[in-house]
């Protein structure tokens, strides 16, 4: 099942994103192919990172909110806001 993790960094919050990153990138590359898109909300300048988006694909919403527990940045308490939501995927472009 599919799942869109929404993450708001708290404000101000570079330095723990940056302190923290390499932790959470190996973090997400220990789920393997459950982790089908992953990478960083930038503001507009698009340059600075102001959250994450992350497609899972996940048995169950439990594993999705597991995910959500263990992951690093959570730990670091980078975010402001974290939303989780099921996906339905109804196009995919070729590559």
């Amino acid at each position: 099942m599919l799942f869109v993790l929404y993450c708001k960094d708290k404000p101000a919050a570079t330095g723990v994103r940056a302190e923290n990153r390499p932790a959470h990138v190996g973090f997400l590359e220990s789920w393997g192919d459950a982790v089908s898109l992953a990478g960083p909300l930038l503001s507009d300048d698009g340059e600075t990172m102001i959250g994450s988006l992350i497609l899972l694909d996940v048995p169950d919403r439990a594993s999705a909110e597991r995910f959500i527990r263990e992951d690093p940045y959570g730990h670091a308490e980078l975010f402001e806001s974290v939303t989780l939501h099921p996906f339905k995927q109804v196009l995919r472009q070729s590559t």
